[in-house]
């Protein structure tokens, strides 16, 4: 028997050589590509992926918590507002005073005459209305920040005396912000059609608005493509008070 070590190929297994070897490593990858793919979009509809439904649902459930955390809000500021009136001692023209600066800052409910703006996307398989206009791409068919803005401001301009945006008042740090074709206003969601309220001199208003390069550049799409505008007229109304809360958040750098 020999006990000296035989480096020739065992039979039965022949050697593998390098390119065989490369191709095995070829064909092993691709499969478990092919094999990664299909577990992950095995019956997965893309544009209803579970995570997005997740992150939809927890966006709309925040924002009902915060509109309930809102009207908890208003009626606890009312209570203290009302010991307050009761407690301090102020004479009859501080009273008055300080309703003024309530009234100014938008927290106390506020009536008059005054304005609805309705904006509302186009339908999605909406065409050209005019011809010789392009046909519309998508962004041509839906409310932007900026369209909001226009309006808003517009009514500033017009001397209105307080504006709410959907169900709330707008205050000096109150911002108009649209992520995709959704409004995110003082935390909370909304969809279309948006409404735009403002109390004033009605005739000023609609004067505002009409005079409004903003407004007058949006309008061109209403007529072309089918965007929503409509301006309703009110003899009376009641714009809410302002119920979030009053203290300014800014960021800061973080402490090394």
């Amino acid at each position: 028997m020999s006990t000296s070590a035989d480096s020739s190929p065992r039979p039965g297994r022949p050697r593998l050589r390098p390119l065989r070897l490369l191709t095995l490593v070829v064909f092993a990858l691709a499969g478990m590509l092919f094999w990664l793919s299909f577990d992950t979009a095995r019956g997965t509809n893309l544009r209803s992926d579970d995570s997005m439904l997740r992150l939809s649902d927890l966006i709309q459930e925040r924002s009902h918590k915060n509109g309930a955390q809102d009207d908890r809000n208003a009626t606890l500021r009312e209570e203290v507002d009302a010991l307050a009136r009761r407690d301090n001692g102020s004479s009859k023209a501080e009273d008055a005073k300080l309703k003024s600066l309530e009234k100014s800052a938008g927290t106390k409910p506020l009536s008059g005459q005054g304005v609805t703006v309705t904006l509302t996307d186009a339908p999605p398989n909406a065409t050209a209305k005019i011809p010789g206009v392009p046909e519309p791409q998508p962004n041509d068919l839906v409310i932007h920040q900026q369209d909001l803005q226009a309006v808003v401001n517009a009514l500033w301009h017009g001397g209105a005396k307080g504006i709410k945006v959907m169900d709330q008042r707008l205050i000096s740090t109150s911002a108009v912000r649209c992520v995709g074709n959704t409004l995110i206003l003082q935390g909370r969601v909304y969809s279309p059609p948006y409404k735009v309220t403002a109390v004033g001199n009605r005739d000023a208003l609609n004067n505002a608005l009409t005079a409004s390069p903003a407004i007058q550049n949006y309008l061109q799409y209403v007529n072309a493509y089918g965007l929503g505008w409509k301006v309703d007229q009110h003899e009376a109304m009641t714009l809410p008070g302002y119920s979030g809360t009053v203290d300014l958040h800014y960021a800061q750098p973080v402490k090394p």
